[in-house]
């Protein structure tokens, strides 16, 4: 957001108005290299524009950067650093960064004076916007609150129903820390979901409180600390629920503590060209309620383009769950659908009783991809940007939870297999919709396989 203008007079720095934006876009002409490390240069006023609620305390630690730039890249380098840092607080929908020559009393040879001009949010936002969880995508309303006491506290409430009959309430309230070390964020949340599995004969009515700490320990490595108290309610769907998943059923009290760690290096997150992404879940449950379990899953991909519009790409996960007591179905893990395992049906791999998936405690998937642009490239730099053509193998494995010892490794060696092609879209920055043709190439007794066409829509696809 924003941009940076910087203007001095020709004893300084050739060319006087100095746009960082136009630089970048302009076409190339012959012109005098300029070092800009060479011209020495210091701040000697910070002035912020636009401020309303915003309390000055927060805004002079963060400017207060500047004041230790040592030339006239330096000046631009922390200009750049402290509009970021502005812009992560959450208070404001526009900043603009304005670097000019210092005048007036005071002012020093080499002295600048650099102007924020902001524009704050409003004090209420609302909106309707669309999420995807397991394949559903759902309509969200939400009420926000930004910026609530002036040093980037937010609060927010959503409402969301999806097309398969589920439902969620959330009501948070953020704080976050800037000029903390790891500067990390506070959040609080008091929550309700309703969601229907079909596939396994039940429905869960989970009522609880979040509490999550997110920093950063490197521009790419995130980590979540959290502790979740839940009230689970499982209830079966009809009445041919099989009687397995009807033991499952009744209420829950559940304690969980929750790491979650993950490494981005991807250029982007849909349809990424290059770089590697990788996330590690741990959580231990048993602080408290009637369920105890140690729990941990692994994620990882790898992007590289082969050639130019053609990615390759290589996918993976796995996980394990160790039941303690009180774990029960809803807490196996579960693979099958067009976002995990393709050509299987919604939970189709592992075991079922009466046509209702049990999932299981331990899994290993993978896949391998290759994305190009449409044939012929219709809508090139346009709408068709949108598209891409896939093509895929992937395959896993899913131990039933009652297998143990050898009997566990005798079940991660019966790989299901299957390849298809097909076209993805994507949706904003944070989801896409396949539509794939799929074959099962190799299955096991007991799994659910859905050969020809496959739609799929999420946030994250194996």
């Amino acid at each position: 957001m924003g941009t940076v203008h910087a203007k001095a007079d020709n004893s300084q720095v050739e060319g006087g108005m100095f746009d960082l934006d136009e630089a970048n876009t302009m076409d190339p002409i012959s012109k005098p290299s300029i070092k800009l490390n060479g011209v020495r240069a210091r701040v000697d006023r910070v002035h912020v524009d636009g401020l309303s609620r915003t309390k000055d305390d927060i805004i002079r630690s963060t400017v207060d950067d500047l004041f230790y730039a040592t030339d006239f890249e330096d000046v631009i380098l922390r200009a750049h650093k402290v509009r970021r840092a502005l812009d992560s607080m959450g208070c404001f929908k526009d900043i603009g960064v304005y670097i000019d020559v210092s005048s007036g009393p005071g002012a020093t040879p080499e002295g600048l004076e650099v102007t924020f001009q902001v524009k704050e949010l409003s004090r209420v936002l609302g909106g309707v916007n669309t999420t995807v969880s397991e394949n559903e995508g759902n309509l969200v309303i939400g009420v926000k609150l930004p910026n609530v006491f002036g040093r980037g506290e937010r609060a927010a409430a959503e409402y969301s129903v999806g097309h398969r009959s589920s439902s969620n309430f959330n009501m948070s309230a953020t704080k976050p820390y800037p000029h903390a070390p790891l500067t990390p964020v506070v959040t609080a949340s008091v929550y309700q979901q309703n969601h229907e599995y079909p596939w396994s004969g039940y429905k869960l009515l989970d009522r609880g409180i979040l509490l999550d700490v997110a920093f950063r320990t490197s521009p790419a490595t995130k980590h979540n600390l959290q502790w979740e108290g839940v009230v689970r309610d499982t209830s079966v769907l009809g009445k041919t629920t099989s009687f397995k998943v009807r033991e499952s059923s009744g209420p829950q009290v559940k304690s969980v503590l929750r790491h979650i760690v993950s490494v981005d290096h991807r250029d982007e997150s849909v349809f990424p060209t290059r770089g590697t992404w990788a996330q590690f879940t741990s959580e231990l449950a048993g602080l408290g309620g009637g369920v105890a379990n140690i729990r941990t899953e692994l994620q990882a991909q790898g992007n590289k383009e082969i050639y130019p519009g053609v990615v390759f790409q290589l996918s993976g996960a796995l996980g394990v769950l160790h039941d303690v007591y009180g774990t029960d179905i809803p807490e196996h893990f579960y693979l099958g659908g067009p976002s995990t395992i393709r050509g299987f049906g919604q939970r189709g791999v592992g075991p079922h009783v009466e046509n209702h998936s049990l999932g299981g405690t331990v899994y290993w998937a993978s896949g391998v991809h290759l994305y190009t642009p449409l044939p012929f490239q219709p809508g090139k730099g346009g709408l068709g940007e949108l598209f891409r053509s896939h093509f895929f193998i992937n395959g896993g494995c899913l131990a039933h939870p009652e297998e143990s010892g050898l009997a566990i490794l005798d079940a991660l060696t019966e790989a299901r297999l299957a390849c298809g092609a097909g076209v993805a879209l994507r949706l904003g920055g944070v989801a896409r919709v396949e539509l794939n043709y799929c074959v099962p190439l190799k299955a096991r007794q007991g799994d659910v396989t859905a050969q020809g066409i496959q739609f799929g829509i999420a946030a994250h696809f194996l």
